[in-house]
């Protein structure tokens, strides 16, 4: 069986590729079992310089790199450059911030010493989505391998050359053979690695469907799971908010990758009091957008990655039009080729319609109007997926307060959401369990080992 790499904005194939057969996945198996047990001896210093190196081929080949993920999944080439330095930050991150987490932690007890060590788990297992193909390996694979394990790369399917290119990186950073490899396999091969006990654990980014499956599959077999699945993020607006900065913020939070992100801001809830001087100023913005050629380092706004995308949106916004709603589109996309989709605001929003209900992946963005500050929290709580949230303020103290009403992994005051290799992320209730990235990242699949020692 094949899988073909399409260019979702000529519509012509990159390249095609044979899917490995689970023969082949099961001697990836063993090659990374016959890795892992030199890996995990190497001290953290060591491992941590092959890290750094792979930080400097990702900034050595970034223009190429770069390319790639516009020519497969049709990123703006501005928004691919970044994903690049950022996965090279990440890099430097943990090689510099990767010992202490590790060292022995020392607890006393009655005993002559004791203290909890951390000790990689083995081969890990990440199944990884298409829309940020490399910040989203880099951001799992990077931190379990600081940590000892090694990892199998199970990519999205229309990514294949990217994923072979993240292997490459590792590969030219003189990283051992075995502890980082790519199988270009279908979902139920990835599966079947999980179900027959071949993984010492599993990392997935992708959708509620997906993570529940592997979730129940892991369960199973009592592995260790990390899930970062859907979100619908709130991104709140009260009345003493900096307006210009909220709408600026606003349209990079919801045309990010044109939309297509878990932590892009899906529902905007603004004060009644504000609402006309929001929606003026958003919509300004909204309308200069550039839709057009992701190669252009002037686009905002390129094409979608999947014909399913684009026809799932037109379902949305649809059934939002049917249900009352005022449509307010952005610029028209180019005519003739590309899988686009015109960007589009949606006012008179009721809790009835899909835009509300399920995570809308692209540039529509709805507007709701509340009253009051507890009708806004209601209102952002209001959802199956807790991933982030943004709440826009010039009271700091008010800010922080509401922080903590909100239900999710991670709340931006006066920003809006984005991961960083500081902080700790992930999500609560559909959107996910366990944490990527910080220092709590470095720490899911390890042992978390108590030793005691008495003479």
């Amino acid at each position: 069986m094949k899988i073909a790499s399409i260019n979702p904005y000529t519509g012509q194939v990159n390249q095609e590729f044979e899917l490995l057969s689970l023969q082949q996945c099961h001697e990836a198996v063993a090659k990374s079992r016959r890795a892992f047990p030199e890996w995990k001896t190497l001290s953290v210093t060591d491992r941590a310089v092959l890290i750094r190196t792979a930080g400097q081929r990702l900034r050595e080949n970034q223009r190429r790199l770069a390319q790639i993920v516009t020519m497969e999944m049709g990123k703006p080439i501005r928004e691919s450059l970044a994903e690049i330095e950022k996965c090279a930050w990440l890099c430097d991150y943990y090689a510099e911030n990767s010992e202490a987490p590790l060292e022995d932690d020392p607890i006393p007890t009655e005993a002559a010493k004791s203290y909890v060590s951390f000790e990689p788990l083995g081969t890990i297992l990440g199944i990884m989505p298409w829309n940020f193909p490399f910040w989203q390996v880099f951001r799992f694979a990077v931190p379990a391998m600081a940590a000892g394990n090694v990892c199998l790369l199970k990519h999205a399917s229309n990514v294949p050359i990217t994923a072979l290119e993240i292997e490459k990186i590792f590969a030219d950073a003189k990283f051992p053979e075995g502890v980082f490899q790519t199988l270009l396999i279908d979902s139920k091969t990835a599966m079947k690695l999980v179900e027959e006990d071949k993984v010492d654990g599993v990392s997935l980014t992708g959708s509620v469907a997906a993570g529940s499956k592997i979730g129940e599959l892991a369960g199973r077999r009592l592995k260790k799971a990390v899930l970062e699945l859907g979100g619908s993020d709130p991104f709140i607006i009260l009345e003493d908010a900096d307006i210009d900065k909220a709408a600026r913020t606003a349209l990079q939070a919801r045309t990010i990758n044109t939309g297509q992100s878990c932590i892009a801001a899906k529902r905007f809830i603004v004060m009644e009091s504000v609402v006309q001087e929001f929606q003026v100023k958003f919509l300004e913005l909204f309308k200069s957008l550039k839709v057009g050629d992701p190669m252009d380092e002037k686009t905002d706004i390129g094409p979608l990655a999947k014909e399913e995308i684009v026809s799932e949106l037109k379902r949305q916004l649809e059934d939002a039009k049917n249900k009352g709603a005022n449509i307010i589109y952005g610029p028209e996309p180019p005519a003739g080729k590309g899988l686009f989709f015109q960007p589009a605001v949606v006012t008179n929003v009721n809790r009835d319609m899909q835009i509300l209900k399920e995570e809308v992946f692209g540039p529509i963005a709805p507007i709701l109007v509340v009253k009051n500050e507890a009708e806004a929290i209601e209102l952002a709580n209001s959802t199956e997926f807790g991933l982030g949230a943004a709440v826009w303020t010039r009271s700091i103290d008010r800010g922080m307060q509401l922080a903590k009403r909100i239900a999710s992994g991670f709340v931006a005051v006066n920003d809006m959401v984005k991961s960083d290799p500081r902080l700790p992320f992930g999500g609560i209730k559909r959107s996910g369990f366990g944490r990527e990235l910080s220092y709590y990242g470095l720490r899911e699949f390890v042992n978390i080992k108590t030793v005691v020692v008495n003479e």
